[in-house]
C-alpha cells in the first residue's frame, strides 16, 4: 500500500491539535485541584482533552490512507510544535541541544517517509 499525500497532511494536522492540547494541559495544570467541581470547571483541561480527541479522530482517518510505518512516525513532529509553542507561550528556554534534537527528529521523519516498502518514496508515490 502506498501512502497517500493526504494521509501525511492529516497526520501533521493531528500533531498540531495534540501539541496545542499539551499547551492547554499545561495551562490547566496550574489550576489543578482534585475535586469534581474544580475538574469540571477547569476549561483548559477540558479543551486539551477535546483537542486530543479531535486529533485521534483525524489520525484514524489518516491511517486509512497510508502505511502505519510511514504515517505514525510523523507524530514525532509534535515534539517540534511543543518546543516552538512552549518557547513562545511560556517563555521556556530552547538551547542548542533542543534545537539539535528537533533537527534529528526532522531528519528521522524525512528518512522514514522516503523509505517506502520498496525503497520508493512513500510521500511522492501517490501525487
Amino acid at each position: 500500500m502506498k501512502t497517500h499525500w493526504w494521509a501525511i497532511a492529516l497526520t501533521v494536522i493531528t500533531t498540531l491539535f495534540t501539541s496545542t492540547a499539551q499547551v492547554f494541559y499545561k495551562l490547566g495544570a496550574a489550576k489543578l485541584e482534585f475535586d469534581i467541581l474544580a475538574l469540571i470547571t477547569n476549561y483548559e483541561l477540558i479543551i486539551g482533552v477535546a483537542l486530543y480527541a479531535i486529533g485521534a479522530a483525524i489520525l484514524i482517518i489518516a491511517l486509512k490512507g497510508g502505511e502505519v510505518t510511514v504515517v505514525y512516525p510523523i507524530i514525532a513532529t509534535s515534539y517540534i510544535w511543543v518546543t516552538i509553542l512552549s518557547s513562545s507561550i511560556f517563555g521556556e528556554a530552547v538551547n542548542i541541544w533542543k534545537w539539535l534534537g528537533v533537527i534529528v527528529i526532522i531528519l528521522g521523519i524525512t528518512s522514514i517517509s522516503w523509505g517506502g516498502r520498496d525503497g520508493a518514496s512513500a510521500v511522492w508515490g501517490e501525487l
